[in-house]
This record gives structure tokens, sequence and C-alpha cells, in this order.
């Protein structure tokens, strides 16, 4: 994972490497409340909410690698 004060804050990288630190705080913390409700409706919302944040942190990740997908 990026450090974003290896950024100043006008580079993009600054940003992204922010966004990406609350996108995984947000992964773990929908992912540890699975095993905190008993309702099966509720434990697939927060996995799926898990799934989807971990696809944006991957392309947050494209974005700064410059993948194909970016260029």
């Amino acid at each position: 994972m990026t450090d974003r004060s290896a950024y100043p804050e006008d580079d993009p990288r600054h940003h992204t490497a922010h966004l990406r630190e609350m996108l995984q705080g947000l992964v773990t913390h929908a992912r540890e409340d699975i095993g905190k409700v008993s309702e099966p409706k509720a434990q697939a919302l927060f996995e799926t909410t898990a799934e989807v944040c971990t696809g944006l942190t991957k392309a947050f990740d494209d974005y700064d690698k410059k993948a194909p997908a970016w260029r």
C-alpha cells in the first residue's frame, strides 16, 4: 500500500492512497460485522459491500500503476 504522505497533495496518488486506506477499513469493518449478525440478508449485504470496495481498491491500484484500462 502506498503512503499518501509520499506525494504532494496536488498529486492524484496522494488521494488514491487515502481513498484506498478508507476502502480497506470499510472492507475490514464489513467483514467483521458479518459475524456479529445472524440475519442472512444482512450478512450478504455486508459481504457484497466488502467485495465492491475490494473491486474499487483494485481500480485505484490499476490507476496508480497506469494499467491498460487507464491509458
